[in-house]
């Protein structure tokens, strides 16, 4: 059974999507830590980040690194704070979250629950800026 990641990839589920290519989908987690929070995913289903190929795990952080550039630039933040938990989705995923204090990527915490207008704007706003 496909992914909620691979789902969303295939366009069964819709995402507020930052940025794509060939390999790889950044996209505004619906739940976030902070504003800004973005999931980034290969497009091919791999449970465990370090079951990539090294070819592809370097790509996909070259793809983040490219990501968090534009995330920085549209949330104004000390720095932008990255996270690979891997329990919570058994696809591969990197947690971007712009930072003020190490407190910002805390997963213990509340999460927010911004509107679809609210996460299509800031969607917006980073693309702007990549």
């Amino acid at each position: 059974m496909p992914t909620l990641f691979s789902r969303i990839v295939a366009g069964e589920i819709p995402c507020h999507k930052v940025c794509e290519d060939e390999h790889h989908l950044a996209f505004l987690d619906i739940m976030p830590l902070v504003h800004g929070h973005v999931l980034v995913i290969p497009k091919r289903e791999v449970d465990y980040i370090f079951d990539l190929e090294p070819s592809e795990l370097a790509a996909l952080w070259q793809f983040a690194q490219r990501v968090a550039v534009g995330l920085k630039l549209a949330v104004p933040c000390k720095r932008i704070g990255t996270a690979v938990i891997g329990l919570e989705v058994p696809h591969a995923h990197i947690h971007l979250v712009p930072m003020q204090t190490v407190g910002d990527i805390n997963f213990t915490k509340e999460k927010l629950q911004p509107t679809a207008e609210q996460l299509s704007l800031m969607a917006a706003s980073i693309q702007a800026r990549l």
